[in-house]
């Protein structure tokens, strides 16, 4: 009975990354399949055989797909932890009270001698190590941005090289591809939608609301009161 209730536990205190986690998959699988429909109706146009599921899930047409996808929300998520640290937006629960812009003192961080027993260990030093602590989140989320789109211009080389060939086109290499604009549409046709999305959650937050969800103000709440989460 006990491991029954710790099981119904952890599912509870994980839900939400657990959620996302299993959603993660199914979709992606979709889009595999959905991807492969597409890609042999583009081959079958230039009379071209078709090729099965798993050549697809190998091939860099799915890879780039995919890749340019990632980078644009990791690439969301570091400008949107970096940025509110100094950017606020009055009324809404995305962003800090007006009165507390910038890194904040050590006691607010609770850094330093302000650390408490139950603080990470890092946060407790005076070195280096507080400092990259400090910045951990940004930090990781942006390794996270530069090798998915790494990642993107690898993939995309080889498939814009692979649809030159199917043209009759010599290939180009990979440093020339950095330059064109297969990769920068690529890449900037996402990052405006990411852009675009994080704006009106922003403002629209100050004036509507979502019972029961961190990202949003409590119902009752003034349409000015600035950071504060239901």
């Amino acid at each position: 009975m006990t491991a029954g209730r710790d099981r119904r536990g952890f599912w509870r205190s994980n839900s939400l990354t657990l959620c996302f986690g299993a959603a993660f998959p199914v979709v992606l699988g979709a889009q595999a399949v959905a991807g492969r429909a597409e890609f042999n109706e583009q081959l079958a146009v230039q009379g071209l055989q078709q090729i099965g599921f798993g050549d697809y899930l190998m091939s860099s047409d799915f890879a780039v797909d995919v890749t340019e996808n990632w980078q644009s929300e990791f690439l969301q998520f570091f400008l949107y932890i970096f940025g509110t640290v100094y950017l606020l937006q009055r009324g809404s629960p995305e962003s800090k009270p007006l009165d507390r812009v910038g890194t904040e003192s050590e006691r607010d961080q609770r850094v330093g001698e302000h650390a408490k027993a139950d603080s990470p260990r890092w946060a407790g030093t005076k070195d280096w190590r507080q400092a990259l602590y400090s910045r951990s989140l940004g930090l990781v989320m942006a390794v996270f941005f530069l090798l998915s789109w790494l990642a993107q211009s690898v993939s995309g080389v080889a498939a814009h090289n692979e649809l030159r060939l199917r043209q009759l086109q010599t290939p180009i290499p990979w440093r020339s591809y950095l330059t064109s604009s297969d990769f920068w549409s690529r890449s900037l046709q996402n990052w405006q939608s990411e852009l675009l999305a994080v704006a009106p959650m922003a403002v629209l937050s100050v004036y509507l609301r979502q019972r029961g969800s961190p990202e949003s103000k409590p119902v009752g709440a003034r349409h000015d009161a600035t950071g504060v989460e239901g």
